[in-house]
């Protein structure tokens, strides 16, 4: 065979070697499309029920008159002082908080708006129905009852991966302006809002160190059960953000323990909440 025909022979061999891995690449990306846009519904459905039971857990809480999570305990104290629902103040104050994003250059996302919205309704419908603890067992069993599904509507809401909540996003933009640690910011936060909730007379007490103590294994539990499959991993995550927890941040070294509710979620959740 001569040179140039040995030539022609392997270039008609190589063309569709080299177009096959681009169809191939077609044919597999159509698919991988596909199962992300069938997993939309279950996302949704998880960040809707997940700041639900967020608002919801919380105002068990209320209700136990045991302690609340940080950012709560300055709602309360905000709702007695304006004489608005503790709902209203949770809104209020997450389109407040978010306008602090402005400065942060921080993107909202469809968690972070769902978070403003859900969590203050969800925390004043649920209010209008559980009627306050009337004995010392029933305080107790209201409180527990509060932390657990505060942990499971973290894992909810954070899953989702629609955003943080306003809260969460504040100290994250903090964190990534300042240079200081996450554990730090946070801390800072929630000591002032915690201190100065005290202060307008919201309810500082044992509920609020059991909350401290579990909702982060809780949430951890949480996430890995609220998995969507197909979806990275949101182990390393907060707790949403009605009340205060961090969304997961690619930091180095060990994450925080998820904290006040409202993440995580958000974001979140995360929650914050996720408020």
């Amino acid at each position: 065979m001569s040179r140039s025909s040995s030539q022609a022979a392997a270039s008609q061999a190589a063309a569709p070697a080299g177009r096959a891995p681009r169809s191939g690449r077609g044919r597999a990306s159509r698919p991988r499309r596909g199962r992300a846009s069938r997993r939309i519904p279950r996302r949704l459905s998880q960040l809707v029920a997940g700041l639900l039971l967020y608002g919801a857990s919380s105002a068990l809480l209320v209700r136990s008159g045991l302690g609340l999570e940080p950012w709560n305990v300055l709602h309360q104290g905000l709702s007695k002082l304006t004489g608005l629902s503790i709902g209203t103040v949770v809104t209020i104050m997450g389109g407040v908080v978010l306008l602090l994003w402005i400065p942060l250059r921080q993107k909202p996302g469809l968690g972070t708006v769902a978070n403003v919205l859900l969590i203050g309704a969800a925390m004043d419908a649920t209010l209008a129905v559980v009627p306050d603890a009337g004995n010392p067992a029933a305080r107790v069993a209201l409180m527990i009852a509060g932390v657990v599904l505060n942990g499971l509507a973290t894992g909810l809401y954070i899953a989702a991966r629609f955003g943080p909540g306003p809260r969460d996003g504040l100290m994250t933009g903090l964190h990534r302006v300042t240079g200081r640690s996450i554990r730090l910011i946070r801390t800072l936060l929630e000591l002032v809002v915690v201190a100065t909730g005290f202060l307008l007379g919201g309810s500082l007490g044992i509920g609020t160190i059991v909350y401290a103590l579990a909702i982060g294994p809780l949430a951890q539990l949480a996430l890995r059960l609220c998995a969507i499959p197909g979806e990275p991993a949101a182990d390393a995550a907060p707790a949403p953000d009605a009340s205060s927890a961090p969304e997961p941040t690619p930091t180095p070294g060990p994450a925080p323990a998820p904290a006040a509710g409202g993440a995580l979620p958000d974001a979140v959740p995360g929650g914050t909440p996720a408020t």
